[in-house]
C-alpha cells in the first residue's frame, strides 16, 4: 500500500491479517495499517486464520479476536460466524460507511491451504481491493493469500511493506560482525538461512534441536535431547558440519538425561559473540524456557542483544517473541518481524508465494 503510487483505495478492502499467535501481538502490529485503511477505505472485511483446524472448531473462532480488536481501535466490529457469501454481501453492502466486519477462520475452508480459486474468487466478490498484511502466513499459498491477487487489485500493507523493507536490508548490507542465534525444536528449519549466509555470517549460534541435531551428526553423545531424525534432513544437515563459522554449544543443562538449556560455558561464549555483534538475527529459543529452570541460556542472550546498543538486531518466531514480552524485552530490538517460518524462508532467499502474488 504505496501512497506514492495513489491507488483507488476508496472502496471496501479485503484485508488479510494474522490472529494465528497466543496473544494480540501479530494483531496489534497490523493497527496501523488498519487506521490508514479506515481513513480511506469505505469499508474494511479482515479475513484471518487460527490454528490447523479441521472442518469447524470452536476453540479456533475468531470470534475473542474480533472482540481484542474491538477493544484495541475502541470501535464497534462486526463478526461473522458464517460463510453464506451471499449473505455476507449484502449484509456488507447495508452496513454504515467505515463499518468493520471479521469473518470466521478461514482455515475452517478446505479450499484456503489449496490456494483454491473458488474460494478465493468468492471472497474477491465482497470487496473492491485486497491489502495483504500477514507477513507470518507469506510463505504458504493459500486462497487469501496468493490466489485472491487474481480477482482484484491488490496491495502491501504497512507492516508487510516494513518486514520486506528490514528484512531485505540485513540481507543485503549487513553489518558486521553479523550474528545468527538458531534455536527451536526444528532444526531443518534453520538450514535454508545457513546455506544462504554460509558466507556472510560471521557466527552461528546454534541451541535447541538445531543444535542437538549437529551434535548428533558429529558423534557426540546428546543421550535423549530432541533431535532431527527425518532421514532426508539428516542428510542436508551433515552439509553444515564443516563450517567454521558454526558455534555449538560445549555444555548444557540437562533434565532426564535430555539436554534442556545452554550451560554456563556456552552462555558466557555466546554472550561475548552477541556482544561484539554490529547485526543480529535471533529465530527459536536456546533453551526449554517454559519450565522453570531452563531459562538461563534464553534469558543471557535477549539480555546481550537488548544492551547492545550498537547493532541492529532483529526477532522472529512466537515462541522467542513470547519470550521477550514476558521478560520485558521486546522493546529492546530494533526489530520484531511477525515472521517465523516466513522470516526464515525470506532471509534464505526464496521467494514467497504471498510477496510474490502481489508483484504479478
Amino acid at each position: 500500500m504505496n501512497e506514492t503510487k495513489k491507488p483507488d483505495i476508496s472502496g471496501t478492502v479485503l484485508l488479510r491479517l494474522d490472529f494465528n499467535s497466543e496473544d494480540d501481538w501479530r494483531l496489534r502490529a497490523a493497527v496501523p495499517t488498519i487506521k490508514f485503511l479506515l481513513k480511506r477505505a469505505a469499508k474494511i472485511i479482515i479475513v484471518s486464520h487460527k490454528g490447523r483446524p479441521h472442518g469447524f472448531d470452536a476453540k479456533l473462532s475468531l470470534k475473542r479476536n474480533a472482540s481484542q480488536l474491538q477493544k484495541i481501535l475502541s470501535r464497534k466490529i462486526v463478526f461473522v460466524p458464517h460463510f453464506r457469501f451471499g449473505e455476507i454481501k449484502q449484509q456488507i453492502k447495508v452496513a454504515p460507511p467505515k463499518t468493520v466486519f471479521v469473518l470466521e477462520n478461514l482455515r475452517f475452508l478446505p479450499g484456503e491451504e489449496k490456494n483454491d480459486a473458488g474460494l478465493a474468487k468468492k471472497l474477491a466478490s465482497l470487496a473492491d481491493f485486497y491489502v495483504n498484511d500477514a507477513f507470518a502466513v507469506c510463505h504458504r499459498a493459500n486462497a487469501s493469500v496468493a490466489a485472491i491477487t487474481k480477482f482484484l487489485p491488490s496491495y502491501a500493507g504497512l507492516e508487510l511493506q516494513k518486514e520486506i523493507k528490514f528484512l531485505s536490508g540485513v540481507m543485503k548490507k549487513p553489518k558486521h560482525p553479523l550474528v545468527f542465534v538458531l534455536g527451536g525444536a526444528k532444526a531443518a528449519d534453520k538450514l535454508g538461512v545457513i546455506e544462504y549466509f554460509r558466507n556472510k555470517a560471521d557466527h552461528f549460534l546454534l541451541g535447541g534441536a538445531a543444535a542437538n541435531t549437529t551434535l548428533f551428526l558429529r558423534g557426540v553423545d546428546i543421550g535423549k535431547s530432541l533431535i532431527d531424525r527425518d532421514p532426508v534432513d539428516l542428510k542436508k544437515l551433515r552439509k553444515t558440519l564443516n563450517y567454521r563459522n558454526m558455534i555449538l554449544p560445549i555444555d548444557f543443562k540437562y533434565h532426564h538425561k535430555a539436554a534442556w538449556d545452554i550451560g554456563p560455558k556456552t552462555i558466557k561464549n555466546f554472550v561475548a559473540k552477541v556482544k561484539d555483534a554490529r547485526t543480529i538475527i535471533w529465530s527459536g529459543p536456546v533453551g526449554f524456557f517454559e519450565k522453570r529452570g531452563f531459562a538461563a541460556g534464553n534469558l543471557a542472550v535477549a539480555r546481550a542483544i537488548a544492551n547492545n546498543r550498537q547493532a541492529f538486531s532483529v526477532v522472529g518466531g512466537g515462541e522467542t517473541v513470547a519470550f521477550l514480552k514476558q521478560r520485558k524485552l521486546d522493546k529492546k530490538f530494533s526489530f520484531i518481524s511477525t515472521g517465523g517460518g516466513a522470516m526464515l524462508d525470506f532471509l534464505a532467499g526464496k521467494k514467497l508465494p504471498g510477496i510474490e502474488a502481489l508483484k504479478k
